[in-house]
């Protein structure tokens, strides 16, 4: 699943469009609709749009052996 593809999931358990979520995170939706499009997102606008909907963004690495890092 894309990033794009798990904001919209996001989008809708959250109960709020992806025009809703642009507010939040105080861009426009076309701004917001042209990254989800590039798949261009900074960790820092993941982490941003996660708190937008009172959540959390976790990133890491899964070795193999179902280590993080």
């Amino acid at each position: 699943m894309t990033i794009s593809e798990q904001i919209k999931v996001l989008c809708v358990r959250s109960d709020i469009s992806v025009a809703e979520l642009a507010r939040r995170i105080g861009t426009t939706p076309q701004n917001l609709g042209g990254k989800m499009k590039r798949e261009s997102f900074t960790i820092a606008e993941l982490e941003d749009i996660a708190r937008a909907v009172n959540g959390s963004f976790e990133r890491n690495f899964v070795l193999e052996n179902g280590e993080k890092i």
